[in-house]
């Protein structure tokens, strides 16, 4: 079995299929991967090679973040998608000969794409969420895009649904169909239904993120794709460990921030006076230690289920992969969401009683201080603890089964 990999988003969107390819590929599978270039060393050392789609990721969203690129509107955004399902299909056709299933994530345009490759050569597809919110329910809201908020006035959830549709029909719905037309493929007229399709995949744990039935769609929930990462830590961050008591670690992951600076500054003075130490991520924001003392250490890439295993809280964007690891570790977790799904992972993580949901995005000293105060209260350690337990770390399998199921069986393509 041949599996085609397509994940056009960040670190978040990337990390979880490689926990895929790693379950697939101990069944016997081969798998490729489609992916921004920014993600090439960590194909790299997971043993895959990357087919790189666009410009990098990382330089668009700090673009977006400081202010310093062209800014995403109504207006700009169809042009934008347009050039997306163009190059991602370029670049996926490519190398899809032979493969028996594509499964897609991240930003619409790119997984359009995707699905025209699926679709040209006749083997099923497979869209995966990794936040329930993405997909449409009566129990939620959809998110809002570009320069297409949602009236605030409306409170049923099915409107907002319906204007969800109306407005990624507008946005993507010119490109994709132009697309399709320049390459022989029919038309669609609903955007959302044909990317999403009507069973999409939730790969998210039922505890942290659990899908609340709806009629609208047949969700598969297989559990969060966890790739299993064996690294050692690196022996001067070990060091640094063993010297004192469990810090706090703050990373935005791959997440830019404005003012990274004062936000970490911020940080770690307002950890410094819990009495903890602190460990910083520099990620996509840059964090770097801002004074000379021996209580903070910064580090890279590294291994973070082993890190959040021994450490007392974790602060942090709201990814969902990095949501899911910290509990895992049952690590108490402040979360300072900055957009998308991010905060929908703060109010899980503080409904569950584990962590902190920060106010907004924007760190500070006295903000901080008052979260962390939560999240250092021994009762969120008891509680965090008896969550982790229940997490499960099998989704990546269970998906596995699935796809070689649909490909072993004589029957009409999820996708359809």
């Amino acid at each position: 079995m041949r599996v085609l990999l397509v994940a056009y988003g960040s670190r978040g969107d990337v990390e979880p299929m490689l926990g895929l390819a790693a379950a697939l590929r101990a069944g016997g599978a081969e798998v490729q991967v489609c992916a921004p270039p920014d993600f090439a060393e960590l194909l790299e050392g997971a043993g895959l090679p990357l087919v790189p789609l666009g410009r990098s990721l990382r330089a668009m969203a700090t673009e977006a973040v400081t202010g310093t690129g062209k800014a995403l509107t109504a207006e700009s955004l169809p042009e934008r998608a347009a050039r997306m399902v163009a190059a991602t299909y370029d670049s996926v056709a490519a190398v899809a000969k032979g493969c028996d299933v594509v499964v897609a994530t991240g930003l619409i345009p790119a997984a359009a794409a995707a699905r025209a490759v699926a679709d040209e050569l006749g083997v099923p597809y497979v869209f995966v969420a990794y936040f329930p919110t993405f997909l449409p329910s009566p129990h939620h809201p959809p998110l809002a895009w570009p320069g297409r908020p949602l009236p605030p006035e409306v409170t049923d959830n099915r409107v907002l649904w319906e204007l969800n549709s109306e407005h990624m029909n507008a946005l993507f719905g010119e490109g994709i169909n132009t697309h399709r037309a320049a390459i022989g493929l029919p038309p669609v007229d609903d955007v959302r239904k044909h990317v999403l399709t009507n069973r999409p995949w939730l790969a998210a744990d039922p505890t942290l993120s659990p899908w609340l039935w709806s009629a609208d769609l047949d969700v598969v929930q297989t559990g969060a794709w966890i790739r299993r990462d064996d690294r050692p830590l690196p022996a001067d961050l070990e060091a640094f460990l063993d010297a004192g008591t469990p810090p706090v670690y703050v990373g935005f992951g791959s997440m830019p921030v404005r003012d990274a600076r004062d936000t970490a500054r911020a940080a770690v003075e307002a950890i410094r006076a819990q009495g903890r130490r602190v460990v910083i991520g520099r990620g996509w924001a840059d964090l770097a230690v801002t004074d000379d003392q021996g209580d903070c250490f910064a580090i890279g890439e590294v291994n973070q289920q082993a890190l959040f295993a021994r450490v007392t809280a974790v602060v942090h964007h709201g990814g969902a992969g990095t949501t899911t690891t910290a509990a895992l570790a049952g690590a108490p977790q402040v979360v300072v969401p900055q957009m998308a799904d991010q905060p929908y992972w703060a109010n899980r993580v503080a409904d569950l009683g584990i962590g902190a949901a920060h106010d907004g995005p924007t760190l500070t000293y006295a903000s901080l201080s008052a979260a962390l105060r939560t999240a250092l209260n021994p009762g969120t350690r008891a509680r965090a603890d008896a969550v982790a337990v229940t997490i499960r770390t099998d989704g990546a399998t269970v998906a596995g089964k699935l796809l070689r199921d649909m490909v072993g069986r004589e029957t009409p393509p999820m996708s359809a």
